[in-house]
């Protein structure tokens, strides 16, 4: 286990992989954080020195090298790690904005059953917000009370601040989904188990999407594990009507293809780990098709 730097609230934890250069620049910024908090760098079996570049440059980082990619899972052994009641997500291409740690840690204090704060994200180069935090704003979810920001069901790991106890009582990121759209089905068992997820405006991250980055396995990977999703956790009307509006959207070209091939790949071993939620997590999940089949920044494009 290991012990904050600072503030006793927040940690960070940060996973990479083959993107050292970027990495280097998301770090540095991270450093500049009057909050000072802890950060844990999960190096995901990287190839171009990534772990001895964050060892050699960032000494006061705690840097794990896998030895295989571990995809979001790594997470999950960053937030083990961690000692602090929250655990702050980044990604190799992500940094947090001066005050937003704090901000965030304040929410989640205030608030027992909240479980995910979701920042806003600001597109880098130009701070521009990015296309997704319209649909975060306008979510149609009611609340059982007060909350810091609009009530979700799902959150963007990169850009979200979690309650470490929350985090660990369901068991953190699937390995089923791996990474992509790993937050969906989380978020979905968090609810499940009684907590809480909203977006926190107060608080911002900016994303300079990598260069690196290959955007058609990016997509395929992530109507994949859309569809996994789907089945394993909705009831089987609401599967089957989800499944046909999202084949509908897809473009019709390789990567969609190859995407629907996987899942249908996947489809055993998802109907065995078949686990249906109740009544209220599914209604809430049917109060957010709507908006998120025509959110533009769900479109499978690339």
């Amino acid at each position: 286990m290991i012990s904050p730097v600072a503030d006793p609230r927040i940690s960070i934890v940060v996973i990479t992989r083959d993107r050292r250069d970027e990495l280097r620049h998301s770090l540095q910024r991270l450093a500049e954080l009057r909050e000072k908090p802890l950060t844990v760098v999960l190096d995901n079996g990287s190839h171009d020195g990534t772990a001895a570049m964050v060892r050699r440059e960032f000494p006061n980082l705690v840097c794990v090298a896998l030895p295989v990619n571990y995809g979001a899972l790594a997470r999950n052994i960053g937030v083990s790690m961690c000692q602090t009641a929250y655990v702050a997500f980044c990604d190799d291409d992500t940094w947090w904005a001066p005050g937003s740690l704090r901000s965030a840690a304040d929410a989640l204090d205030c608030h027992a059953r909240l479980a995910v704060v979701t920042a806003r994200i600001l597109v880098e180069p130009g701070a521009t917000l990015d296309p997704i935090c319209r649909e975060l704003e306008t979510s149609p979810l009611a609340a059982p009370f007060e909350l810091p920001g609009p009530m979700l069901l799902s959150f963007l790991a990169g850009a979200s601040v979690v309650r470490r106890r929350a985090f660990l009582s369901v068991g953190g990121f699937d390995r089923r989904i791996f990474i992509g759209g790993e937050e969906e089905l989380l978020g979905c068992d968090l609810a499940e188990s009684g907590w809480l997820i909203a977006y926190l405006p107060d608080a911002a991250i900016h994303h300079r999407a990598s260069e690196l980055r290959d955007p058609h396995a990016r997509r395929r990977i992530g109507i994949r594990n859309t569809f996994n999703y789907t089945w394993l956790r909705r009831p089987a009307s609401d599967a089957l009507r989800r499944t046909a509006a999202q084949l509908i959207r897809l473009p019709r070209d390789r990567p969609s293809a190859g995407g629907v091939l996987d899942a249908l790949r996947n489809s055993p071993g998802v109907a065995r780990d078949r686990v249906v939620v109740s009544g209220h997590v599914a209604a809430m999940m049917r109060q957010l098709d709507a908006s998120q089949l025509g959110s533009d920044a769900r479109r499978y494009i690339s």
